[in-house]
């Protein structure tokens, strides 16, 4: 197989739900930055050594999973090959391709590696038919590729499927709230896309108490105000100062001490991480009930951030200003989809900087440039991350990739009450 440098390939990550709108899994995608896009590169990278050696011992990539599983592609070599023994079976789904033919060979390794513990997923199902019934008996899930079909045919599918009634259905390239219902109305277990990212703007919405709270607050900070003036908006949102306790002394955080109050956080994080925690505070349940850790939103926020700190850092060593407007600009990005309401009318709520706001208002200048990065590799648009990181003068892929998968794993940690 043909050995693929480190260098050459950008890790893709997209989140994979359930029906209650948390964070399931995540799908690796392996791509190489040559050729015009995903579809010219040769046989499907994810099928090299070089890459799983790459992604699962030099990056990390088991690690910043979390407690999530990793969804990997697997053409007909893959499958065969001795690599897989090398993965994490507990934490790995293997999707057979659709391009894999369903030989007695295939259905007996595929086998022998879901007794190994390997979870097995049937990938791109968009109709039945009668060569899938062997791989059916056997896998745990099916990904239905819900593009290409209008609501009838997948009704008609999803029939199909439900012959097999222990099989969980996954449906991919949801891409709008309607699909996802439409889907979740259908008994769909599992759901893959970035609707849950897409802004629905409502025309007059205005932002809720507890967001005006928050958003004051981080004016507050912003302005470096005083720790009793903080406390003073905090007294009358008992659900924020909870989830700001619970938040700040994640394991995230790294404080060796549990933080109490509002003073002691100021104390503990200093403002600089006060202000980061008020950021990913917006993105959590304001009354303070419920599990808001797994909230895919609040993980892709959090993603962006921190991606975007650690490649400002590579970018600008020494340079926090730059370090926490990167961080900013990621955090805030997501702020449209999370309020429903324009980002104009949240850029006049606080009063950013100039680089910020033309990172968040037009994808302008050096922020906005990485900022376009972090979306391309969600997107997984290979030649767009290839064009961006070229224009970031001290940065490649292997760089971008190490960032992407130490903020998963920071990201991951939000929420984890710090145990020490």
């Amino acid at each position: 197989m043909e050995n693929i440098a480190s260098e050459e390939i950008f890790i893709g990550r997209q989140p994979i739900m359930d029906r209650h709108q948390q964070l399931f899994a995540y799908e690796l995608l392996f791509r190489s930055s040559r050729g015009k896009n995903s579809a010219e590169v040769s046989d499907n990278l994810a099928a090299t050594a070089s890459v799983i050696t790459y992604a699962f011992v030099d990056l990390g990539v088991e690690a910043a999973l979390g407690p999530y599983k990793g969804f990997i592609n697997c053409d007909e070599s893959l499958l065969l090959s001795d690599m897989l023994e090398a993965l994490p079976s507990d934490k790995i789904v293997l999707e057979v391709l659709e391009t894999v033919e369903i030989t007695p060979a295939i259905v007996e390794r595929c086998t022998e590696l879901k007794a190994r513990g390997f979870t097995i997923a049937l990938d791109d199902f968009v109709k039945y038919e009668e060569r899938f019934r062997p791989l059916l008996d056997l896998v745990e899930i099916v990904k239905v590729d819900i593009l290409p079909l209008d609501q009838a045919a997948l009704m008609e599918a999803t029939r199909a499927l439900k012959k097999w009634p222990s099989l969980l259905l996954l449906a991919e390239k949801v891409d709008s709230p309607e699909q996802a219902k439409f889907c979740h109305d259908l008994d769909y277990a599992l759901f893959q896309g970035y609707y849950f990212a897409k802004p629905v703007i409502i025309a007059g919405r205005k932002l809720n108490p507890s967001q005006l709270a928050l958003m004051k607050l981080l004016g507050l900070v912003l302005e470096d105000a005083e720790a009793q003036e903080m406390e003073k908006v905090l007294k009358h949102e008992p659900g924020l100062t909870m989830n700001l306790m619970r938040l700040t002394n994640s394991a995230a955080t790294g404080a060796r001490v549990k933080v109490t109050s509002m003073r002691h956080a100021i104390t503990v994080l200093g403002r600089r991480q006060l202000q980061r925690w008020l950021q990913l505070l917006l993105y959590t349940n304001p009354a303070g009930g419920g599990n808001s850790v797994a909230s895919p939103l609040l993980q892709l926020a959090a993603t962006r951030g921190r991606t975007m700190e650690l490649m400002a850092l590579k970018l600008h060593p020494g340079d926090r200003t730059f370090e926490d407007h990167a961080f900013m600009s990621g955090i805030m990005s997501l702020m449209p989809a999370l309020m429903g309401i324009q980002m104009e009318e949240i850029l006049r709520t606080v009063s950013f900087g100039n680089e910020v706001r033309a990172a968040l208002e037009s994808r302008g200048g050096t922020l906005g440039v990485m900022l376009s990065l972090v979306e391309a590799l969600e997107g997984h648009d290979v030649k767009l991350c290839h064009d961006l990181t070229d224009s970031l003068v001290g940065i490649d892929a292997q760089a971008v990739n190490v960032c992407l998968t130490q903020a998963l794993a920071w990201a991951g940690n939000i929420g984890k009450e710090n145990s020490e």
